[in-house]
């Protein structure tokens, strides 16, 4: 959500003269997205604020902050930062730093047309800022804001507020116009992505209905290209979702379905409005009609009043469930959000151990799985090239990272077939085999 917000902030700045310098240390506006799930970003912004106010005894320098700031945090950065505001207001940054006392490069002429279309009030003018987006290949895609679902260890509905849908005509739009220009990955983004049209029952179509419009958008088009989404929430989940999905070939077959916890009564605690019971009949549906899908999810160790008998049934769940990917945060109070009342009492070298110990568990899960993908072939998108290595890297339709044993720039953003010949405990790797630019008729 971060970089999708980005590529808008920086279409308006594009549109105001402005260029993207290679340091800061060259810049003249500064500004910072910040996410507020965890309280190590927020630190970061106010260490990160504290230097560049330092700048400015030197030079001349506008900062701003955006993105998910909680109430007592923005009343902090108001004093800190020049300009504090939500990104539904982003299209008023143009006025602020005219009003600033800033001449624009743009001031004096117009160049082409302005990513900023008619206005809308709250999100809606957000989404009505075309991007500039920072790939050529993978784009992301807001589909819907906020979330209802009030999770007592997170700050979302106090930093994007409730759910709000984005129209469907323009959203199908903007994914046909990437398929035409050549997009390989694209994902639809929102705070809780299948409650997709609930905010509005009566005028627009539900999550799976919009999945199977791109699922046709793609069955037409020549093009190979897959489309993802991120996050889900399970007690929304329709497994109408995985049909659509098994129906159509530019669908992923990829599934982040957050957890959370594997105990009933940490998932009461943490208001997740579902129980381990009915995430055990969405991974039995999405198995039975999705059998070659990966399954990612989040996991949270640490959570205030986690027992060691409550973090074994998370690990039994891990067993269960064999997830082929975790993204496992050690829990850290967030000011506004309910827990934040409550005792943080499980010591944080119990939070770490029980971090690494997941984490193993995962890495056995995942080297069963990635073994038998040992002399198979798969279709990969090249991303670029391995740190301290010439080789590309890329990931495959299921988001599983790939080593590929190749040196060929020219293979980045494009879909190839590869024979994997090795595995390891989060990755493959294997040797291109026939380059893919588009599906023949």
């Amino acid at each position: 959500m971060n970089t999708s917000d980005g590529e808008r902030v920086r279409a308006v700045l594009d549109w105001e003269g402005f260029s993207e310098t290679l340091t800061e240390d060259d810049a003249d506006i500064l500004g910072i997205l910040a996410c507020s799930v965890r309280q190590k970003p927020i630190d970061k912004v106010y260490n990160k604020i504290a230097e560049w106010n330092r700048a400015k005894n030197h030079r001349n320098l506008i900062t701003f902050i955006s993105g998910c700031v909680l109430p007592a945090d923005r009343k902090k950065f108001l004093k800190l930062f020049d300009f504090v505001f939500p990104m539904s207001e982003l299209n008023q940054l143009p006025e602020m730093i005219r009003g600033y006392g800033v001449a624009t490069p743009a001031s004096l002429k117009l160049q082409g047309n302005s990513p900023i279309l008619p206005n809308n009030e709250n999100i809606f003018s957000l989404w009505n800022i075309r991007p500039k987006y920072s790939s050529g290949f993978e784009a992301y895609v807001p589909i819907q804001n906020g979330c209802d679902k009030m999770c007592t260890f997170c700050a979302v509905p106090y930093t994007r507020g409730r759910e709000v849908s984005r129209p469907s005509a323009e959203i199908l739009d903007e994914v046909e116009q990437l398929v035409k220009q050549g997009y390989k990955a694209i994902t639809l983004l929102g705070q809780n992505v299948n409650s997709y049209g609930l905010d509005k029952p009566n005028d627009e179509i539900s999550f799976a209905e919009l999945l199977e419009k791109i699922g046709w958008l793609g069955d037409s088009s020549h093009e190979e290209f897959w489309v993802y989404f991120t996050s889900p929430h399970p007690s929304d989940m329709d497994p109408k979702v995985f049909e659509v999905i098994a129906q159509h070939r530019c669908l992923a077959k990829q599934i982040h379905l957050p957890l959370q916890s594997g105990d009933e009564k940490l998932l009461i605690r943490m208001n997740r409005r579902h129980d381990v019971e009915t995430y055990r009949e969405l991974v039995t549906k999405l198995r039975a009609t999705l059998p070659q899908a990966t399954l990612f999810t989040d996991i949270i160790v640490g959570f205030c009043g986690e027992t060691e008998e409550q973090f074994q049934n998370t690990v039994e769940a891990f067993k269960e469930f064999r997830f082929n990917m975790a993204y496992i945060a050690q829990y850290s109070p967030r000011p506004g959000a309910a827990s934040h009342r409550w005792d943080d009492d499980v010591p944080i070298n119990i939070k770490k151990e029980r971090h690494l110990r997941l984490t193993e568990v995962l890495k056995r899960i995942s080297l069963k799985h990635n073994l038998k993908q040992v002399g198979t072939t798969v279709k990969v998108l090249v991303t670029g090239t391995e740190q301290r290595t010439p080789y590309l890297t890329g990931y495959t339709e299921g988001r599983l990272v790939t080593r590929i044993l190749a040196t060929e720039g020219s293979l980045i953003g494009k879909i190839i077939t590869v024979k994997i010949i090795t595995a390891n405990e989060l990755s493959l790797a294997g040797e291109p085999l026939l380059v893919t630019t588009a599906i023949t008729a």
